[in-house]
């Protein structure tokens, strides 16, 4: 029951900040039962599957280039929703936009530390805001380009700086796989 929760706060963790956020009832997200459902679905097959057959799929390459693909085109959408809808809410703070949009993208990376402490390896060491992965980190520069974008100081149409910012994340995380393959097939082949 710990590794499914686990999973959910690591999939719903942006919405769940985001509501506490903007003082909205934190349940909400568990409403969209069929998003429930398929992230639970993908849990099992995930950990359940006989002889790990859906890891595996995942393992090969252009598999997981599309899905870390789709994943960046989703943490685009999110930043985008987070930042107009802080604005809805609180008309031109800058900063609540820039933290919801953060939230909402990062969620999963920001809500880390309570994750772990629902798992049972709590590491106050491994606290996100002290040590950044690459998505918190990209998602916050995301949310800022954004709220810039949204209040007008980005002199930049909405539609571009999506197309702009997704292809940038998607061309960083495929790199970032084809380095990690590379650096793996190295390491195998000098051990």
């Amino acid at each position: 029951m710990a590794s499914w929760f686990s999973a959910m706060l690591f999939c719903f963790g942006g919405g769940l900040l985001s509501s506490l956020m903007l003082a909205e009832p934190p349940l909400a997200i568990l409403s969209n039962t069929t998003n429930i459902i398929f992230a639970s679905v993908i849990w099992y097959m995930v950990y359940y599957f006989p002889h790990d057959l859906v890891y595996r799929i995942f393992c090969f390459l252009p598999l997981r280039v599309i899905a870390a693909a789709m994943k960046e085109v989703t943490r685009t959408w999110k930043i985008l929703s987070g930042v107009t809808q802080a604005d809805s809410r609180f008309r031109d703070a800058w900063l609540v936009m820039i933290a919801n949009g953060w939230a909402k993208a990062a969620g999963g990376g920001l809500i880390s530390n309570f994750e772990q402490l629902v798992r049972g390896v709590w590491k106050p060491e491994n606290n996100e805001l002290l040590k950044m992965s690459f998505p918190v980190k990209i998602s916050l520069l995301g949310a800022v380009l954004f709220t810039l974008q949204h209040i007008h100081l980005l002199p930049i149409a909405r539609y571009h700086l999506i197309f702009i910012y997704t292809m940038f994340l998607i061309t960083t995380k495929v790199g970032m796989i084809k380095v990690y393959c590379l650096k793996s097939k190295r390491f195998l082949l000098e051990h």
